[in-house]
């Protein structure tokens, strides 16, 4: 229930944000609310998402 998991930003639309699962890329988009994610997200950033929380992956 809490493992972590990889997203990417594929588009941002707006207020919110769609993300592709890293771990299942054929899987639909998850639309978040940008308000939900960390300030300053782009088209491309990768997402880590654990304990309820977006943090982005510094490479």
């Amino acid at each position: 229930m809490f493992e972590k998991i990889e997203y990417i930003v594929e588009r941002i639309d707006g207020d919110y944000a769609f993300l592709k699962n890293l771990a299942e890329p054929d899987a639909e988009l998850k639309c978040v609310a940008r308000a939900l994610l960390p300030e300053g997200i782009n088209e491309g950033v990768r997402l880590d998402y654990e304990m309820l929380q977006y943090s982005v992956v510094e490479d």
